[in-house]
């Protein structure tokens, strides 16, 4: 109260929903960065009437305690320097905005860009590798996926065992640990311990489209069913827990219930007994439950009686050692999951936010669409069908542009670069699943709207915001890879496959320039790692894969099963039917591919020079073999 009323008598206080106006947020922790080397959430920044900023900060106790200024001194202090020095400020917010704009502009010395970048990214990535908790950092642990999307092309093209091993034992101890939710599926945001044991219990949106992802191209490189039940268990989360009824996705789930964070996942021992009743001494075994517990109080450091459930060794090894065969354990450790989720459902629930936003689903309907095309799972395709249906229809306005946000029946904020390029990204996914040539067609009308609006004729890149939405105090211009890939990093892949898919060289001489914004800025391809995973594209070797026939036909489906089963990152797939005027529209490239001898036909094409088209199931086989050097392994 006291806090508050010093707020309502001497400033305008605004608080800013950094996920609906990422914009904004973006901007004052770039100001709190430069202004006192480092950032973090809850930010705090004092500007002016005009937006410029005098004051940032991040946590700030109520009062001032062991030599870190309180909220409430703080306040006091400003206020009587806004009556007595008032010029200072102003003077100071002024200075700050004038080196934030210079910061921004800034370029460094241009970087070419060549194969040995791989490398060096590689052994960036291997020496933060956590060996003995398979991870990146120590802790907090973020789970990080572009950095595995990055390896696993790492492995692909330099055949590096290494690469790989680090991507399973992350994918593997990251299931196991207490970061996954056992009982409901899904991840958490983070761990706050080495060994991704103690989560920070909030559940977003985007970690699930990732991690899928992530899961989805490991099973397509390894053939592990492990890493596809893992997918699998993430969309059953999403799309029973965090789906609009009308095929949109909510943003997330809270970290705490009843006033207590992950009050809604711990377990006391005593409570599983009474929930399973039978074999309780195996599964409490297996989940690492005990009396005392596993979660300490944070004040005090003492165990507190609740479990978080987590698993220490694969079921393998587990049914070895209890004596039970696997698929026995498996049903087991099923059942009990399933009486745990009916009585926790029963239990006060998180706060579940339920704004639907344009990126953020677009990651999702990405993720959805490969895991339709990996698994042959129509159920996957139809939500992903239902969300990007949602999105064109509630999110963009009669002009075309997109809008970022929608709850309750209303949609707004201008759209923002990742809003534009995510979709693009899904709805891109879509196509490749589906063959419907509307979706390719949206992805282009985006991917045009985003080169207009967003693009920086001078220094190029991409800006955050359009050139006619309201001003900021900068147009701001990000690389970096965050907890999200930049928009930056995505479009990137986004040019280069729509080129390859519809041979539009503009598309690519974009792709170029953007390439060379990246690197005269201070862009560590090490810290930008969806970046690099999208310039193993841009090099090449890229394939263009285009099947002809009718999608009802048996060859016509085991030649997309062939195709689609395989880790083949650089690959675009196109499905030309019969008569398939749209798709030449669209691809010009493709006007002169037509069946040979009425069957299904594959035409396998680099820099748009195909080889001879191939008819028998057998050759097809022989030559996908040979694009994925592993599978002779």
């Amino acid at each position: 109260m006291e806090v508050a009323k010093l707020l309502n008598k001497h400033f305008v206080a605004i608080k800013v929903d950094r996920e609906e106006r990422p914009g904004i947020d973006a901007i004052y922790m770039k100001t709190c960065l430069l202004m006192t080397g480092s950032g973090g959430w809850p930010l705090t920044v004092m500007m002016t009437a005009k937006s410029e900023p005098f004051y940032a900060g991040t946590y700030l106790p109520r009062r001032s305690r062991a030599g870190r200024i309180g909220l409430i001194e703080l306040l006091e202090n400003i206020s009587k320097l806004w009556r007595t020095e008032r010029r200072k400020l102003v003077s100071a917010a002024k200075s700050a905005t004038e080196y934030l704009n210079t910061y921004v502009k800034a370029k460094q010395q241009e970087e070419e860009l060549t194969e040995t970048t791989f490398d060096e990214t590689f052994i960036r990535l291997l020496d933060s590798f956590d060996s003995k908790n398979p991870g990146f950092g120590i802790s907090p642990k973020f789970p990080s996926p572009h950095n595995l999307f990055f390896l696993l092309r790492y492995w692909q093209r330099k055949r590096s065992k290494q690469a790989l091993e680090m991507v399973e034992k992350t994918l593997q101890r990251m299931r196991f640990g207490g970061v996954f939710d056992h009982v409901g599926f899904g991840f958490h945001r983070y761990s706050t311990d080495p060994e991704w044991l103690v989560p920070h219990f909030e559940k977003m949106l985007y970690d699930q489209a990732l991690m899928s992802i992530a899961y989805i191209e490991a099973f397509q490189a390894t053939g592990r069913m492990e890493y596809r039940n893992t997918a699998e268990e993430i969309f059953e989360y999403v799309l029973r827990d965090m789906t609009d009824p009308e095929g949109g996705f909510y943003s997330a789930e809270d970290a705490d219930s009843e006033g207590q964070e992950g009050k809604f996942y711990l377990w006391t021992e005593r409570e599983i007994s009474e929930v399973l009743e039978e074999n309780v001494r195996n599964v409490t075994r297996i989940f690492n439950v005990s009396r005392e517990g596993n979660y300490y109080d944070e004040v005090s450091r003492t165990r507190t009686g609740n479990n978080i459930l987590h698993l220490k060794k694969p079921l393998r090894e587990l049914s070895s050692e209890l004596g039970m065969e696997q698929e026995k354990l498996r049903v087991l450790l099923e059942n009990a999951r399933e009486k745990l989720s009916e009585v926790r459902e029963k239990r006060i629930h998180p706060f579940k936010d339920d704004k639907i936003l344009a990126d953020w689903n677009g990651l999702m309907i990405a993720a959805l669409a490969k895991g339709a095309k990996a698994f042959g799972l129509r159920r996957l395709e139809k939500a992903a069908k239902k969300a990007a249906g949602f999105t064109l229809e509630k999110l963009r306005m009669p002009n075309g542009r997109l809008l970022h946000r929608y709850r309750d029946g209303e949609a707004a904020v201008d759209a923002n670069l990742n809003d534009y390029v995510f979709l693009t990204w899904g709805l891109i996914e879509l196509y490749e699943a589906t063959f419907e040539t509307d979706y390719l067609k949206e992805a282009l009308r985006l991917q045009n709207i985003l080169i207009k609006g967003f693009w920086d004729k001078e220094g190029g890149g991409f800006f955050f915001n359009s050139d006619d939405s309201e001003r900021l105090l900068i147009r701001d211009k990000g690389f970096r890879d965050a907890a999200i890939p930049s928009g930056n990093s995505v479009e990137l892949l986004n040019l280069v496959r729509l080129a390859r898919m519809t041979g539009k060289t503009e598309y690519e001489e974009v792709a170029g320039a953007l390439v060379k914004a990246f690197t005269s800025h201070e862009n560590a391809l090490a810290q930008n790692t969806m970046f690099a995973t999208a310039l193993f594209f841009f090099f090449g070797p890229t394939q263009e894969i285009v099947v002809v026939g009718s999608p009802k036909e048996c060859l016509t489906q085991r030649t997309l099963r062939a195709i689609r089963g395989r880790f083949l990152p650089n690959k675009t797939v196109l499905l030309k039917k019969k008569e398939d005027s749209d798709l030449e529209n669209l691809a010009e490239f493709t006007k002169d591919m037509k069946r040979v001898d009425n069957k299904t036909t594959l035409y396998l094409c680099q820099n748009f020079v195909c080889s001879k088209p191939i008819t028998n199931i057998d050759e097809v086989f022989e030559a996908l073999t040979g694009l994925d050097p592993h599978t002779s392994d």
